[in-house]
């Protein structure tokens, strides 16, 4: 299972937000090239990288952050954050994204999600984001009547390979995930493959993801744990690992 250390850009800073609110944000590095190197340099073999600014806004605006991070540190990086039409998707992948994420549109334009899996299916990724149980769009500020499994469910059927699940309520907390839950979800799933955020604040919340056994779940997100220095890089990668 990979570890995916996140970085999340706001007015061009590496910020983490508490439970997705912009007025409850710490800001970790006035460049955020420079956290993704600190991670890069403590062993992180992937990076997760989200434009805040174009998820709020619904328009890309850190491809220029995303090039130099992919081109500089030469890791592959997972990014999404504003990518709702097929010229953003393209430009992300074209700044050196290995994989790109694309959130609200895939929910709202069945008719974009089917021309991106067309086109980019190999290294597209749908992000799944939940707020009180139910699936949140527009960076997290809207809600509809889907539950996490149902989304994802619904995303398997239209062919997604990939889903990046975040639990909203959790992320920026450290509180650890919700392990039946993320087993649910991680169910749905089955034949894809899985990356969970939200709420990893212990190295014991890894080793558990890791112990579930859900051959979907291949990857988990962690920021905050590692801004704060709860673990290092490489006890995190070693506890994704123990569970194998």
């Amino acid at each position: 299972m990979d570890l995916y250390a996140a970085i999340d850009i706001h007015e061009d800073r590496a910020v983490r937000l508490r439970r997705g609110r912009f007025d409850q944000q710490t800001v970790y590095a006035s460049d955020p090239l420079d956290a993704a190197r600190a991670w890069v340099d403590a062993g992180a073999r992937r990076l997760h990288v989200v434009d805040l600014d174009g998820a709020r806004d619904g328009r890309t605006a850190a491809l220029g952050h995303l090039q130099r991070i992919a081109t500089r540190l030469g890791v592959p990086v997972q990014y999404g954050g504003g990518l709702r039409t097929l010229e953003s998707l393209s430009a992300a992948l074209e700044a050196g994204a290995a994989r790109v994420v694309l959130g609200t549109a895939a929910h709202r334009d069945p008719e974009l999600l089917d021309a991106a899996l067309e086109r980019h299916r190999d290294r597209l990724a749908v992000a799944v984001d939940v707020r009180g149980g139910r699936l949140a769009t527009h960076a997290w500020t809207e809600t509809t009547e889907l539950d996490g499994p149902e989304a994802v469910e619904r995303l398997r059927g239209r062919g997604v390979q990939a889903v990046i699940y975040t639990d909203a309520e959790r992320d920026g907390t450290l509180e650890g995930p919700d392990l039946e839950h993320v087993s649910a979800v991680a169910g749905a799933a089955r034949g894809g493959r899985l990356v969970y955020s939200g709420g990893v604040g212990r190295l014991e919340d890894l080793e558990r993801l890791s112990a579930l056994g859900a051959r979907a779940l291949d990857g988990v997100i962690v920021g905050k744990a590692l801004y704060e220095g709860r673990f290092t890089v490489a006890e995190a990668q070693h506890a994704l690992d123990a569970g194998v």
